[in-house]
Parts: C-alpha cells; sequence; structure tokens
C-alpha cells in the first residue's frame, strides 16, 4: 500500500499501459481517475474499486479539456498527488510519405498533449506544495529505425521537457520523471511482439530474450511515485529488458 491515501490522474488510462499503471496504483491504496477518450476496458476495474476508480472524459489536446479533469480530480478527492502523462499514437511513416495529418496528430498528443498535462497538473500541485508527475516516452527516443520518425521525434522531446520540469519545479516540491518502455506484449508494442517476422529481427536485440509484460512497466510507474524514489527527479528510466540497437 506504498500509494494510500494518495490521488493520482492517468492520461490514457483506459487500456494498455495506462489502464495497467491505473491497475498498479489502486492495489497500492490510491485514488485514481483514468482520463481518456473513452472508458475502453474500465468497467470491470471500477467494478473491483468502485470508491477508488472512476474515469472522466478527456482531450490531451485540447488545453481547457485537460485543466477541467485536473480541476475536477482535485476537488473529488481533496487533492492532487500523481499525476501520469500516458495518452500517445503512432502513425508509421517514412519521411517523404507520412501525412502531415498524421504527423500533427502525433505532435499534438505525444508532445502537447504531455505540456498540458504537466502544467495543469503543475497549477495543481504548487497550491499544496508537492506532487509526483510521470512523463511516458519510448526506447524509440534514443534509437533510430525506419518509419519512426514522428514518433521517436516526440517521444525524444518529451525527455527533454521532463528534465527541464524536474528542474523548475523540484524546488517546490514536485518531482517530474520519465518511464520509457521497450516492446511490451500489449499495447503499442504488441504489433512487433506478435509478428513473427518482426520479432525475429527485434528478439536478438532485447537481452532477456523476451518482450516485456504491462505490470512490469506498470511497477517502475508505482517506483516514480512513491517514497522510496523521493531522490530520484528528472530521470528517464528505461524498462526494455536491455534492448540494444544496431
Amino acid at each position: 500500500m506504498r500509494l494510500k491515501g494518495r490521488t493520482a490522474v492517468i492520461t490514457g488510462g483506459s487500456r494498455g499501459l495506462g489502464r495497467a499503471i491505473a491497475q498498479r496504483y489502486l492495489d497500492e491504496g490510491a485514488n485514481v481517475v483514468c482520463a481518456a477518450r473513452s472508458p475502453h476496458e474500465l468497467h470491470t476495474m471500477i467494478a473491483q474499486f468502485p470508491d477508488q476508480a472512476e474515469f472522466q472524459p478527456v482531450d490531451v489536446t485540447d488545453p481547457d479539456s485537460v485543466a477541467g479533469v485536473m480541476r475536477y480530480t482535485a476537488d473529488r478527492f481533496g487533492g492532487l498527488d500523481i499525476v501520469v502523462a500516458n495518452a500517445g499514437v503512432n502513425h508509421d511513416g517514412k519521411i517523404d510519405r507520412i501525412d502531415p495529418a498524421a504527423w500533427r496528430a502525433m505532435v499534438d498528443t505525444n508532445l502537447n498533449g504531455v505540456f498540458y498535462s504537466v502544467q495543469a497538473a503543475a497549477r495543481q500541485m504548487l497550491a499544496q506544495g508537492s506532487g509526483a508527475i510521470v512523463t511516458v516516452s519510448s526506447c524509440m527516443s534514443s534509437r533510430v529505425a525506419i518509419g519512426a520518425a514522428g514518433y521517436s521525434a516526440t517521444k525524444a522531446a518529451v525527455e527533454q521537457f521532463t528534465r527541464t520540469a524536474a528542474i523548475e519545479l523540484g524546488r517546490k516540491g514536485i518531482r517530474v520523471n520519465c518511464l520509457a518502455p521497450g516492446i511490451l506484449e500489449e499495447g503499442m508494442g504488441r504489433e512487433v511482439a506478435t509478428n513473427p517476422k518482426l520479432w525475429a529481427a527485434y528478439q536478438s536485440r532485447i537481452s532477456l530474450g523476451r518482450a516485456g509484460r504491462l505490470d512490469e512497466a506498470a511497477d517502475a510507474a508505482v517506483y516514480l511515485v512513491a517514497d522510496g524514489s523521493s531522490y530520484v527527479n528528472g530521470h528517464v528510466l528505461e524498462v526494455n529488458g536491455g534492448l540494444l540497437w544496431a
């Protein structure tokens, strides 16, 4: 129960990694608001934790929508202790072919959405003088792959934004760190992990020889906001099984 009595907002919290983080936070005693466009797979979890778990609709590309969820959560539970800026999208495409609309969608969600989430969280947390924020990046932020320019660029930007936010907010009692997952069995990594041809190419680059589980990445997200990481700020925590990239 490392998070007992704390309140968290998780964007993109209705499926994939976001939902897994929500589940782990609930197991650790937190109140959790899963903010997303749709509730997707949340019904069972909310039924399991009716007094701790809620869904709230949000559009992370709209700063007013994001700020509204943060205010609602603080009013509903009496404070805002944790925010995980997890919402993200991916559109593959080589630079000479990718649709500009797809590029804008990645920038709007992956980068602007993180900024809006961190800004709105900080404004709530500054009043109470404490808080922990986790942004979500990717192994693709620091490794080159054909067709991944938009996704990689936005995730690299998230990591540098995180470091700056950590410097600005740390002295005010708010820690900001980044979680950078590798290839996971579910979510965006599922396409790689379940495609025999792709998996044959990538498996040898993972020193543990397997894809990660959602709960393994979610455990790292617990660490980054719990008391055990109280002296960790501005860090990018890679959870990728020891991923090498040629």
